[in-house]
């Protein structure tokens, strides 16, 4: 790809690397056909994410935040409309870009951990690495100091089922990390956890955004989306509202 500043159309775009833009949305629209019908999930979505921002996406169930986290996580593509992803034109990527962009430049935390139960917590922060083709040295030296930077230094031996839930969402935030992507998607991250256990898993985002990482979390409960300095909120598919928050 070329490394100059080329005109919105072609497949890369400098001027939105110059200007700190990691993501950016023009007119997205998804939508689904079930039989005869059209299901809108997004109509005509543009945002734009900073580097280094913390932005939660907020909406009620059907809302389209899940679709759009989809999108932005590059785990489906639009119907209409343009993404930008560090100045790369997504649509014009092919599957082995994709796949780069899935395990390298994006950190994925899910609300259901998705760790292998009969793996250590080590070997499930490795993972990514041994599907890039890291070597083992390297591989096990950056999970140690992955499972370190969540505080989990000590259980890096121990299984998902001796840990407690907010451990293994560490475990699961470490995997996210190991790659040292340049944007961190979480996908309601404490929708499994308790009240006190969620609060330190926020704060461990908190720590995480200070260190210059962008953060983006897609979540539907107000005082989860009110840790993050920007909330961008979505209904029936389109962009409600969009505005900084007390803790901008």
């Amino acid at each position: 790809m070329a490394a100059s500043a080329v005109s919105v159309g072609q497949n890369y775009r400098q001027d939105l690397i110059d200007s700190g833009i990691v993501i950016q949305t023009d007119e997205l629209w998804k939508t689904y056909e079930m039989g005869t019908e059209k299901l809108h999930a997004l109509r005509g979505v543009s945002i734009k994410i900073n580097k280094g921002e913390y932005v939660a996406i907020m909406g009620p169930s059907g809302s389209g935040k899940s679709t759009l986290m989809n999108l932005i996580g590059c785990l489906d593509t639009p119907t209409k409309g343009s993404y930008w992803l560090a100045g790369r034109l997504v649509s014009q990527l092919d599957d082995d870009e994709l796949a780069y962009i899935r395990n390298k430049e994006i950190g994925f935390v899910f609300q259901t951990f998705n760790l292998l139960p009969r793996a250590t917590a080590l070997h499930n922060v490795e993972l990514p690495m041994i599907y890039n083709g890291t070597p083992a040295e390297e591989r096990i030296e950056r999970a140690q100091q992955a499972l370190k930077q969540v505080d989990l230094g000590e259980r890096m031996g121990h299984k998902p089922n001796e840990l407690s839930g907010g451990q293994r969402q560490r475990v699961a935030i470490a995997r996210a990390l190991v790659n040292k992507p340049s944007i961190l998607l979480a996908d309601e991250p404490t929708g499994n956890l308790d009240s006190q256990t969620g609060e330190e898993i926020m704060a461990l985002f908190a720590s995480l955004h200070s260190q210059g990482n962008t953060i983006i979390l897609v979540t539907h409960e107000p005082d989860i989306a009110a840790n993050a300095h920007r909330v961008i909120r979505v209904r029936d598919g389109k962009v409600e509202k969009d505005e900084a928050t007390r803790r901008a």
